[in-house]
């Protein structure tokens, strides 16, 4: 007997981290269906290992999460409660656990299953935001809860698409394209000069870490307030990042390798097409994808240095001025949105061409 509750409690401790505060709520006037909700959550994640067992622990949870907040937006606050929004949260990293062991035999559920487990991780991260921000009272020049950002987006989507589209469309994209395809072009060339890979490169390393506050305003000095300067200031960033992903993926092929193309008579432009170039594409898309957040953040900063009266940079330099900052965390929200997009985007395209790599056997 003892043996056998040694070993649940050895399978099972991280419950208690959720159970101990669920009962300490009830000595605090917790509530009682809020308790009660969490211990069936708790019960049917412990009793139950099956598919339906974790879709109605999850629904059982986020019921007692829209109870929390219907009784703090109601001021009805209680020190029970916040024991309760302590075990809930918990209750989410099991929940959350347990939607990531799940193995489904469909590809399709598989594939499903990537964007589940993260969505409803940020889902839980913004509910605890949304209840500790209304139920603290935190002031807005702090930190505004998610529900007044949400309403901020909803009222300034004139604003926001205007600012999108003067950083990302007119500045970010172009620049992408100009400093990611000039950097995969020179990379072609350096890989042919033993003398450029040796004198080349340590001068890119030197001018990638220059800090982008003393290159923004000289881009502006060059080519004016508009677009053009911040697109490059992007190109500057993203050159580096991807000139030395690239020459470093073309230098992946072994002497194996090459000896078998040359035994098959080929060319440098057919090895390098056929071979190298499929071998360098898992560091080839490393530098694209480090280069969506690179781009992003170097025309936004830019911005700051002198612009016209739009874009993502100019509205949070000018809103935090005036003290607006749920509008100031609307365009933070854009911009983490078109960069989570971006970087999406090139991983979805990195996993299609690169099917062979061992990194996507096992997913």
């Amino acid at each position: 007997m003892l043996l056998t509750l040694s070993n649940f409690l050895k399978n099972n401790y991280f419950y208690l981290f959720s159970i101990l505060p669920i009962i300490i709520s009830l000595f605090f006037e917790g509530s009682f269906y809020g308790f009660l909700l969490l211990l069936i959550f708790l019960l049917i994640s412990i009793f139950s290992r099956s598919l339906l067992g974790i879709i109605c622990s999850g629904i059982i949870l986020h019921l007692f999460v829209y109870y929390s907040l219907t009784t703090i937006y109601t001021s009805n606050i209680s020190g029970g409660l916040w024991f309760q929004v302590f075990a809930s949260w918990i209750s989410a990293i099991i929940f959350v656990s347990r939607l990531a062991f799940i193995k489904p035999k469909n590809d399709f559920l598989k594939k499903l299953m990537i964007l589940v487990v993260p969505f409803f991780f940020g889902l839980w991260v913004i509910l605890l935001w949304e209840l500790i921000c209304v139920g603290f009272n935190v002031p807005l020049l702090l930190l505004p809860a998610p529900s007044l950002i949400g309403v901020q987006i909803s009222n300034s989507l004139d604003i926001l698409y205007a600012d999108f589209y003067q950083t990302v469309i007119k500045a970010v994209i172009p620049g992408y394209i100009y400093g990611c395809g000039s950097a995969f072009i020179l990379s072609i060339i350096i890989d042919r000069s033993p003398f450029l890979q040796r004198g080349l490169l340590p001068i890119g390393n030197l001018v990638s870490v220059m800090p982008i506050v003393g290159i923004a305003p000289i881009m502006v000095m060059w080519f004016g307030f508009d677009w053009q300067s911040k697109a490059a200031v992007v190109t500057i960033m993203t050159f580096f990042p991807m000139l030395v992903n690239t020459v470093a993926g073309l230098q992946i092929a072994n002497n194996i390798d090459h000896d078998v193309m040359s035994t098959w008579g080929s060319s440098y432009w057919q090895s390098l097409l056929k071979m190298r170039l499929p071998k360098a594409l898992p560091l080839i898309f490393n530098g694209l994808k480090i280069n969506t957040t690179l781009a992003l953040i170097g025309a936004i900063v830019a911005e700051f240095f002198g612009t016209p009266i739009v874009g993502m940079g100019f509205r949070i330099s000018v809103e935090a001025q005036r003290m607006s900052f749920d509008l100031v965390w609307a365009e933070i929200t854009m911009a983490a949105i078109v960069g989570s997009t971006l970087y999406g985007l090139l991983a979805l395209l990195e996993r299609y061409l690169t099917f062979w790599h061992p990194s996507f056997h096992n997913r």
